[in-house]
């Protein structure tokens, strides 16, 4: 993954954001994966993600988009109040079409290491608790499973269980 270099979103990038997500919703309907659907985020989540935490970028070759990510600071929706020891990861997302093999991890590697980079001894995150396959994939990256949220409310929609997921950094 040496030809992948990460930055910062800006609030110009929101639409690509949008296209991102809606990519990675389209190929998990594909897949038959009942998660994410087109549509559901837009420019203005992506502008408020940016300005409460952070939206980082993965780009190949000279500045192609290939993936993002989200970085919060907090997370009581799936974790409660806990004190300021970890960074939580959502919205791993990849274009398929050009992201090379490989992406996803490098991705969330640099998520971890941006974590560790405040201090922070943990990173955390969540997925729905259907989806087996994103959780199996979180585990393989060296995430442990330490619980269940049966009601996590997303912003949009009913509430949804998640399965949380932690590494020691």
């Amino acid at each position: 993954m040496n030809d992948l270099g990460f930055r910062l979103a800006e609030h110009s990038d929101a639409p690509l954001l949008v296209r991102l997500r809606d990519g990675a919703a389209r190929w998990m309907q594909e897949q038959g994966i009942d998660q994410w659907k087109p549509g559901e985020m837009g420019e203005d989540h992506f502008r408020a993600r940016m300005a409460e935490g952070e939206v980082w970028l993965a780009e190949r070759n000279g500045g192609r988009v290939v993936g993002g990510w989200e970085l919060w600071w907090t997370d009581e929706p799936a974790w409660g109040v806990r004190p300021p020891d970890a960074g939580y990861v959502h919205r791993l997302m990849v274009d398929r079409a050009t992201a090379p093999r490989g992406a996803g991890r490098a991705m969330l590697a640099e998520a971890e290491r941006r974590i560790a980079a405040t201090g922070r001894g943990w990173a955390r995150l969540d997925c729905v608790t259907g989806n087996a396959r994103l959780r199996d994939w979180y585990v393989t990256a060296g995430y442990t499973v330490v619980g269940e949220q049966p009601r996590k409310q997303g912003g949009k929609g009913s509430p949804y269980p998640v399965t949380l997921l932690e590494k020691k950094l």
